[in-house]
């Protein structure tokens, strides 16, 4: 406790003389400029010019004295460096070997002060300055439903983990489309020193459904009041947080405030910063009681154990139950049933400084929070306008937002230092995996990329689909990058089937594709398309995976493996389920083939039915797929007996083969290996061959494929010399693997290849 108070007195006489230096020097100066009662000019050419008593010594004094000035300053300057440092250094009191001090402006529970949006200070109490350790774990708790909820939770996580210094447990209240998609971000994510845990929502339905709430979160929007019951017990303390929340600062000067509540505080709270418990918003509006202003829920700081001693579950029911009787419903969700209990019982609240719950809603008091934007802690966009809410200071808090929404989140992947992550299976056999590839080879690169985990944040927009009843359904499974957006909306034109794509972006790319699809009336007037991001990672083009996680999130039994590029033909969907009938694919292992075509025009008349499409074949308008440069990815399908074919017929497999096909959702996974440009399909096929699949060309189905720029990794693989020896090494190794896993039936093909 000494030491501590010892520190303080050091800081304090370093901090004076900061203060003391430049202004004796400043003094000094002022009265040595003054000659005969006039003021001299600092300056030797201004003093030239004005004054006739200009000597040469003079002239030497002044430099003399302009250099001490600069010395003096390039001082100070050293010491504001050097108090920054000791303020960093400021010794704590210890819990451990590794202890941390936030030096916090907190408020005292001083409503007075909190309201006029003083901060005040607790630099006289040497003993009660908040430490939160080094490798302490912070909880937070989220309660998220829905697609849209998703991507705000992630942006809320991207504002901690950059500020944060501490491991992180998030606890996840969560419907099944929100574990769905935030488990598997978290899992592709692989943030060190981060804890997930999810509590199923749905099931907590039941404890505040009867509850009937205005608000436009729902049900969800009244979970937080069951946090004691839900989450496990030998937790103590967590931090609530909506998921219109942004950070800016570190979460830990947060969680230290715990240790500033006294008594019979349990909850810390901001005050609300609007009118609306004040009831004068409107003619006869009749809010929920609430001590004052209220409290504002965006934010809390739950004393679990506390709460839970003190009956809290019986406590805000009885509140809640009472109320109903006369408000009939709540209008702000769990926020009302809150203030409610705070207006009887006062001695719950710890009133935190407004600068940790900023709400940025229409007519509220925020900007008294804060004298500088750079005093902000906590944003929290809490008016169902979000970005588009008025404020002085809007753009700067909208740029704050902007900056976390398009923020690579790869570059959070990094290890608290000193702080032991804890075991991970699947790190660990990451790491195993990669320190077995030699970095030497000159393929090095290639095979790193067959072990890369990609973040990935499945259904980005709201999706909605179930598959028919008659178990005929086909899905569209395609991958695609930035550059082949303006393909979506012909492509959803032409299948009126449910689509499963795989998006490969940057953060910032995903939130222009977010823009682009709900500035679309043809996108989003179709909710059985899946969106699944696949953010960007490496140098190479990761098709296959790309094409695995699409195939993996689809709801029906069959799937179409297409590209981003091809336009089916008008009413391919129908007929794919009607094949599907016929061809029994439900109980035989079958392939069925797709033919391709391509048109060199950017601009083509699509064709409407099979006669059609020979006719612009025979006049030069169509070409058969790749027949230029690639004849043998295709020629097996047999087009010459296509043209008059009236009924399905069987091609056997040959080397290259690469058709578009439909089949099973239980089908191998296409070979991870093949990344960028070659062989990815054609391995594939392969595989499909190899596990005896028979392969069956539809008489009357087709599609085309629309030009385009060629891609980057086709460039790389024209020009670049080691990038083909890469793909032929892999090749071999890939056709290795499945003479190890298909044994003599493998054989025909390395056979092929040799003849090829």
């Amino acid at each position: 406790m000494l030491g501590i108070c010892r520190g303080r007195r050091k800081f304090l006489a370093a901090s004076l003389s900061l203060l003391c230096i430049p202004a004796i020097t400043w003094i000094y100066l002022f009265a040595g400029s003054f000659e005969d009662g006039k003021p001299v000019s600092l300056s030797p050419l201004e003093s030239q010019a004005h004054s006739p008593r200009y000597t040469a010594s003079s002239q030497r004094e002044r430099e003399s004295l302009e250099v001490r000035v600069r010395e003096v300053e390039e001082e100070n300057r050293a010491l504001r460096r050097q108090l920054s440092l000791a303020q960093g250094r400021a010794p704590a009191h210890r819990r451990g070997n590794h202890s941390k001090t936030y030096s916090m402006e907190e408020g005292t529970g001083d409503s007075e002060n909190l309201r006029a949006g003083i901060v005040a200070g607790n630099s006289s109490e040497c003993g009660q300055q908040p430490v939160v350790e080094k490798c302490e774990t912070i909880h937070v708790a989220i309660v998220c439903a829905g697609y849209n909820a998703s991507r705000d939770v992630v942006t809320l996580v991207k504002s901690v983990l950059f500020h944060r210094r501490n491991p992180l447990h998030f606890h996840l209240i969560a419907d099944s489309i929100a574990e769905q998609i935030l488990a598997t971000l978290f899992q592709t994510w692989m943030v060190p020193a981060v804890r997930v845990d999810f509590y199923n929502a749905d099931e907590l339905k039941s404890e505040v459904s009867w509850i009937p709430n205005k608000h436009y979160s729902g049900i969800y929007g009244l979970m937080k009041l069951v946090l004691t019951k839900t989450l496990p017990a030998n937790l103590e303390r967590v931090i609530v947080l909506d998921t219109d929340i942004t950070f800016a600062t570190d979460i830990a000067e947060l969680w230290a405030v715990f240790h500033k509540f006294k008594g019979q505080q349990v909850l810390g709270l901001v005050e609300n910063q609007s009118d609306w418990y004040l009831g004068n918003l409107w003619k006869n509006h009749r809010p929920w009681p609430a001590l004052g202003r209220g409290y504002n829920t965006g934010v809390i700081l739950l004393l679990l154990d506390k709460l839970r001693k003190m009956k809290w579950e019986q406590m805000w029911r009885l509140t809640a139950e009472r109320e109903l009787m006369g408000m009939l419903s709540t209008s702000l969700a769990d926020q009302d049933i809150f203030n409610a209990v705070i207006k009887q019982n006062p001695f719950l609240v710890y009133q935190l400084p407004c600068f940790w719950n900023v709400q940025l809603s229409d007519h509220t008091r925020s900007e008294q929070c804060y004298r500088d934007v750079s005093d902000l802690k906590v944003i929290h966009w809490n008016s169902p306008k979000k970005l588009r809410v008025k404020n002085k200071h809007v753009e700067f808090f909208r740029n704050l937002y902007l900056t976390f929404l398009e923020y690579d989140g790869n570059l959070l992947r990094r290890e608290l230092f000193g702080c032991p992550s804890e075991a991970d299976v699947n790190s660990e056999n990451l790491q195993k995996q990669l320190s077995e590839l030699d970095e030497d080879d000159l393929c090095y690169e290639f095979r790193r990329e067959r072990f890369t985990v990609h973040r990935t944040h499945l259904y980005f927009l709201h999706y909605e689909y179930e598959p028919a009843a008659d178990s005929t359904d086909v899905t569209l499974v395609a991958q695609l990058s930035m550059d082949r957006l303006q393909m979506l909306e012909a492509i959803c034109k032409h299948w009126e089937g449910p689509i499963s794509l795989a998006l490969y972006l940057s953060d910032a790319e995903a939130q222009q594709f977010l823009r682009y699809a709900q500035g679309s009336e043809v996108l989003m007037s179709r909710h059985n398309v899946g969106y699944h991001i696949v953010y960007k990672e490496g140098q190479f083009y990761p098709v296959n995976l790309l094409r695995n996680v699409a195939m993996k999130h689809i709801s029906t039994p069959y799937m179409f493996l297409s590209d981003i590029d091809f336009l089916p033909m008008y009413g391919l969907y129908e007929y794919l389920r009607k094949s599907v009938i016929q061809l029994d694919l439900a109980n035989t292992k079958k392939a069925m083939i797709v033919p391709a075509f391509e048109t060199l025009r950017y601009r083509l008349s699509f064709p409407k039915s099979k006669a059609e499409l020979l006719s612009m074949l025979d006049m030069g308008t169509l070409f058969t797929f790749r027949y230029h440069v690639w004849t043998k990815g295709h020629a097996p399908t047999n087009f010459a007996k296509w043209r008059t074919a009236t009924t399905p017929y069987r091609v056997e497999w040959e080397a290259d083969f690469e058709p578009y096909v439909v089949v099973r959702r239980d089908c191998p996974e296409y070979d991870r290996r093949f990344v960028g440009f070659g062989w990815n399909k054609v391995a594939h096929i392969m595989e499909l061959d190899a596990q005896e699949y028979e392969f069956t060309v539809l008489p009357n189905a087709y599609m085309i494929h629309m030009p385009h720029a060629p891609s980057f990794d086709i460039t790389k693989f024209r020009s670049n010399k080691q990038y083909r020896i890469c793909l032929k090494t892999l090749k071999e190794e890939f056709q290795q693997d499945m003479s190890r896993r298909y044994g003599f039936a493998a054989l025909k093909y390395l056979t092929a290849e040799n003849n090829s």
